[in-house]
């Protein structure tokens, strides 16, 4: 059904009722998103405007975006943007969406770095398969005196990545490097944190539409078991942390037994814990360095 010639309030309820009817989850938030895409408009926005009409570009922008998203694509790809540990980061068809689960790993760090009484020290941070630098800028907007670098194979998540540094204004203290994994990686490192790949292959056709067709297979496909990522990342981890330095990886769910155990056999067994998101569901496996 077109929605030309409606008001906003009007085309808001069509667009509503189409999201619904297609099983979208939160089809009205979702109108509103779309609609205040189209035009450039907050909620207050929105609500100011409600009675206008729109217009013959607005309406063809307004019903190409709702097709994207009754036909799967994320709210988050269609507006070509998504919020995480409250900054803006700009995606990429080369970045995953950066999912409030992850936010986990950010929690975890500041949490140990709190402890350890570095929150203002003069840090150095890798993050390795860094996608939209979403993990490594969250942290560098909370450690003033910290630095780090953010590594991707893709050169795409590369570009990405840098230019979220740099709308973020923390480009002078975060750059990224094109390579797998910590390949081109030189260390020391105070703390090292991951979202790696951790879906197994075989189930990554099972997934979402919003995940198997739209977030780069690269950045999901974990191998047969979902653990190649950790087995390459845990020991690099240890050659290239200093003493007593941290290291968390994101994990899937019922994996925190196997990541654990790759973790500490990677040397990394001086205080190996897991660490649950907002749902309960273990998100997290942290390691540290022996001091000797």
């Amino acid at each position: 059904m077109s929605t030309a010639g409606r008001s906003l309030d009007e085309a808001r309820r069509d667009i509503r009722a189409r999201l619904e009817a297609a099983g979208i989850e939160t089809p009205e938030l979702d109108a509103r998103l779309l609609l205040g895409d189209v035009l450039q408009l907050d909620l207050t926005g929105l609500i100011a405007a409600a009675a206008r009409t729109l217009n013959a570009n607005e309406t063809a922008a307004l019903e190409s975006r709702v097709q994207r998203r009754i036909d799967g694509e994320p709210i988050a790809r269609i507006l070509g943007h998504k919020e995480f540990w409250g900054l803006s980061f700009t995606l990429s068809p080369a970045t995953l969406v950066p999912r409030p689960d992850t936010e986990t790993i950010v929690e975890a760090a500041l949490d140990i770095l709190k402890q350890d009484g570095r929150l203002n020290d003069a840090l150095h941070i890798a993050d390795i398969g860094t996608g939209s630098g979403a993990i490594l800028l969250a942290l560098l907007s909370e450690l003033p005196n910290a630095q780090g670098i953010g590594t991707d194979i893709n050169p795409d998540a590369i570009h990405t990545a840098t230019r979220n540094a740099a709308a973020l204004g923390l480009n002078g203290r975060a750059r990224f490097i094109e390579c797998n994994y910590a390949d081109a990686l030189r260390g020391p490192f105070d703390l090292i944190v991951s979202n790696p790949p951790y879906i197994p292959s075989r189930d990554i056709d099972d997934l979402a539409i919003e995940v198997r067709a739209h977030d780069p297979r690269l950045a999901l496909d974990g191998g047969p078991d979902g653990l190649d990522a950790y087995r390459v990342i845990a020991p690099a981890a240890f050659e290239l942390l200093v003493p007593g330095g941290v290291v968390i990886l994101e994990i899937g769910q019922g994996q925190e037994r196997d990541v654990a155990r790759l973790t500490a056999g990677a040397g990394l067994d001086a205080e190996v814990s897991v660490k649950a998101d907002l749902s309960g569901i273990p998100r997290a496996v942290i390691g540290r360095k022996p001091l000797v």
